[in-house]
């Protein structure tokens, strides 16, 4: 925990409240426009639909408000940067919950108008400070709207994929989804001997090995945030991206595929 917290940077709150409105109002007016033809096909998740990823989606602004309506947890903070690990062991609940929405809810537009208009009203009044229950211990409003932008920047370049859309990416969530999950491969694995470029929002550091402290770091990789964001997600291969040339890497300690996913 304490070597998380020493690794996160800061973001502005005001900010990314305002990247998380734009990104799910984005999302809503996309998911507005498409066909019952492209609902129904494979959403490249799991067996989930374009309906059911069009749904869940909807949970990743309304577990803002779900956490928002309990009372303020005792529980010890989590740290920023220990959210994205903790991923992976909730994702057979998230499947199941995301079905019994989809079912529950087929006019999608009402769905998206009724988590719109909740977290909206809660974000009017709920301080950046306050402790939110979540899954993995408690973490501040402001730390898990953070969390936030990457769950809506993710999903949407999953939609855009599965449905052929071309749904816009807010700036500023991009910059801090891509920001987050660069710090948490820095996190992973602590280092300085590798540079991570993903321009034009990140740059980190990190692999065991000599220390660059001049000129040219000796092993480099770059790559476009939304390239970083599928590798980093899993969404493509390392290999794939090399192969491809979305991503460039030079240098013996260069190699990120033994590293990546960093969540799922």
């Amino acid at each position: 925990m304490t070597s998380t917290r020493k690794r996160a940077r800061t973001y502005d709150p005001a900010k990314i409240r305002a990247a998380v409105l734009a990104q799910f109002g984005n999302v809503r007016e996309g998911v507005r426009a498409l066909s019952e033809e492209q609902l129904a096909r494979p959403a490249r998740l799991g067996d989930w639909s374009v309906r059911e990823l069009a749904a869940h989606i909807t949970m990743a602004v309304g577990s803002v408000s779900r956490h928002l309506d309990l009372p303020a947890p005792a529980a010890k903070e989590l740290a920023l940067l220990d959210w994205p690990s903790g991923t992976a062991s909730r994702a057979g609940n998230i499947a199941d919950g995301t079905r019994a929405l989809a079912e529950e809810h087929p006019d999608l537009d009402a769905l998206y108008a009724e988590a719109e208009a909740r977290i909206t009203g809660h974000l009017a009044t709920a301080p950046d400070d306050r402790l939110l229950g979540v899954p993995a211990g408690a973490m501040t409003l402001a730390d898990f709207l953070v969390t936030r932008t990457v769950e809506l920047v993710v999903h949407t370049d999953d939609l855009n994929r599965a449905a052929g859309t071309d749904i816009p990416v807010d700036r500023q969530a991009l910059a801090a989804c891509t920001r987050l999950l660069a710090d948490t491969l820095a996190v992973k694995a602590p280092g300085a001997s590798t540079e991570v470029r993903i321009p034009p929002y990140a740059v980190v550091q990190c692999v065991e090995g000599p220390r660059h402290t001049r000129g040219t770091p000796p092993n480099v990789v770059e790559t476009d945030p939304l390239t970083w964001i599928r590798l980093a997600t899993g969404r493509t291969e390392w290999r794939t991206a090399l192969d491809e040339a979305k991503v460039s890497a030079s240098g013996e300690r260069a190699d990120l595929g033994g590293l990546l996913p960093l969540m799922g």
